[in-house]
């Protein structure tokens, strides 16, 4: 009797807590704690510990009621931020075609060192640093910046500094075997491309930034995140119809950053000359590995 008298207690006070909440919400486990403890009765106890638990887990559980949401205001405005996302699915047909004709379109990239002096048309190279600009980042940080060089002295000055590191890079910080390597490939220190194409493009990363209000901000994944934009700027230029070569400026970037009024802590990646092909462009007659070699399946 006395058992189904208390079950009938601890029911009651568990609908009120329920209906109630609030300052009740508190009070209640404290009650059942000490009637445990006066009564010698464990399930008050127990009871007592999880009203308190699945108060306090209910304070972490969405609610489909805004007067009762706990979510910090900051995560709710973040989910507005959100949009809908804009995707055109292709039939199995299309997809496999668009395949075919991207890797065509991408299996005739070449790299090129011999270039014609024929302007680009206006707004190209924009849209191609905005499609490099779509990449990827470690938290959306976008650690890159793209300086377009187009004006005749500034080529003439970014040359002579880079040729004056490729000559000392080829003479002694390379290595025989690295310049053997690249003898096939008919490139050494002189890079008159840089004044012969119509443009160059040099990519630089950075490890940080600072906000307007002059706080750091990291970014993450900065090496990877700026590789993966360059090879979107690589594949944006050749479906421009135009051409490049991925060159890098070895021990030049602190004078390359200087010349371009860069802060320190950025750093050089690559130099990309671009342009058209000079009428009787040659290049290396090269193979790609073969599917069997660049890919497993599991």
């Amino acid at each position: 009797a006395a058992d189904l008298k208390m079950g009938v207690i601890v029911g009651l006070l568990d609908e009120f807590v329920s209906n109630v909440g609030g300052v009740w919400g508190l009070v209640v486990p404290i009650v059942f704690t000490l009637l445990g403890i006066l009564l010698h009765n464990p399930i008050l106890s127990l009871i007592a510990l999880l009203k308190d638990g699945g108060r306090e887990l209910e304070s972490h559980t969405d609610s489909e009621d805004p007067s009762t949401n706990s979510r910090p205001a900051e995560n709710e405005e973040e989910e507005k931020e959100f949009i809908p996302l804009e995707y055109s699915q292709y039939t199995p047909e299309e997809s496999r075609q668009r395949a075919v004709d991207f890797f065509e379109l991408t299996n005739k990239r070449r790299s090129v060192r011999d270039y014609s002096d024929a302007p680009i048309p206006d707004g190209v190279i924009d849209n191609i640093i905005k499609a490099a600009g779509t990449s990827p980042s470690g938290a959306h940080t976008e650690p890159w910046h793209f300086i377009v060089v187009k004006k005749r002295e500034f080529k003439k000055k970014l040359r002579e500094l880079i040729e004056e590191e490729e000559l000392i890079n080829y003479q002694r910080r390379m290595g025989d075997k690295w310049v053997n390597d690249l003898e096939r490939l008919r490139t050494n220190w002189e890079k008159e491309y840089i004044e012969t194409a119509p443009a160059i493009i040099i990519v630089l990363r950075s490890p940080y930034s600072f906000e307007a209000s002059g706080e750091k901000k990291v970014h993450y994944y900065h090496e990877l995140s700026t590789g993966i934009a360059s090879g979107i700027l690589v594949t944006a230029i050749h479906n421009a119809g135009l051409v490049t070569v991925t060159s890098t400026p070895m021990n030049a970037g602190n004078k390359i950053k200087a010349l371009f009024n860069r802060p320190a802590h950025e750093k050089v990646v690559l130099l990309l000359p671009i342009g058209y092909p000079a009428e009787k462009c040659q290049v290396p007659n090269l193979t790609r590995k073969p599917l069997k070699d660049i890919m497993s399946t599991f």
